[in-house]
């Protein structure tokens, strides 16, 4: 037996963590927010690893639960920066949603669909804390349009070092996500018996020779795609500040010197865009920014944005 541990927070880790039922009604209580003892049966759907369009090289590995209400869950983890990240899980949500009626049914047989986002980056910069929930609803008195939707975030950059007594659910499951070390695992296990039960299970996935393949397969995968996505935005950026210095050297010619500027104009819009993905800004702030940086309209920034993002 060796001392070795997968990190929870690979997405493949993690969704054999929530192969076990003890493990996964600890989570989804405490995500939302419930009495264990009000979730009387979990049920681990069929998913796939997803490719979200033809150039995903990586895909998505979620993890989707059927509660006995009939509430479906989607469980997601999101390593790297993805400005978008707010407008993909609304679109899986309002996808998973609408897949539920056939026909002949009417509206009222819709139930609630929740999305989970477990992301090692910061998706709303420093206004929020760690964990995050959302609904729709009404902008001044916060009256629910709907409770079919709801959208739960964790950041787990912005984890506290320390535990304090009296710590969360919440914050336990997030800590125990982000760990790595056998020590924190042992500290977090002892004070909630659901996660003793998705340490337990963590310990036997570790020890299989077959899923531990598995699991380093997935590991280096998202390594690679991670590398691959930094060398393709820095050699981008590289190649736009070059050719925009170039063609303003062509100062002998107008026409010259107007594509100079466009590109050059162009690769400072693109510059703002990916430097701020990087450092974890949401869309709606970067385009704030792009605004009144460059004179804007919000259409226009929105363009730029999808234009630089895909």
């Amino acid at each position: 037996m060796t001392d070795f541990l997968m990190k929870p927070k690979i997405d493949f880790a993690f969704k054999e963590i929530m192969m076990n039922e003890q493990a996964r009604v600890g989570f989804l209580s405490a995500m939302l927010g419930l009495d264990p003892s009000d979730i009387r049966e979990t049920k681990i759907l069929n998913t796939n690893l997803r490719k979200e369009h033809k150039d995903d090289k990586l895909g998505i590995l979620d993890v989707r639960v059927l509660l006995n209400d009939d509430t479906e869950i989607d469980i997601e983890i999101q390593l790297s920066p993805l400005g978008v990240w707010a407008d993909r899980s609304l679109f899986y949500t309002a996808k998973m949603y609408t897949e539920q009626i056939h026909a002949g049914e009417d509206y009222s047989s819709f139930k609630k669909c929740v999305s989970i986002s477990v992301l090692d980056f910061k998706l709303f910069g420093d206004e929020l804390g760690f964990y995050s929930r959302f609904h729709i609803s009404e902008d001044t008195k916060r009256i629910l349009y709907t409770d079919k939707m709801e959208f739960h975030v964790l950041e787990l950059p912005k984890l506290p070092e320390e535990l304090k007594e009296g710590a969360s659910d919440v914050l336990l499951w997030a800590k125990f996500i982000n760990a790595e070390r056998k020590e924190e695992f042992d500290m977090l296990a002892s004070r909630n018996k659901y996660i003793e039960s998705a340490y337990e299970q963590l310990q036997v996935i570790s020890q299989s020779a077959e899923k531990r393949l598995e699991y380093e397969a997935r590991e280096k995968a998202i390594r690679d795609h991670n590398q691959m996505m930094y060398e393709a935005r820095r050699e981008g950026l590289k190649q736009g500040r070059e050719e925009g210095r170039e063609e303003g050297r062509e100062a002998g010619r107008e026409e010259g010197r107007e594509e100079g500027q466009r590109k050059g104009r162009e690769e400072g819009i693109e510059a703002l865009i990916l430097d701020n993905l990087d450092e974890g800004f949401a869309k709606d702030k970067i385009l704030t920014k792009l605004q009144r940086r460059f004179n804007l309209t919000e259409e226009q920034a929105g363009q730029y944005f999808d234009r630089f993002t895909k």
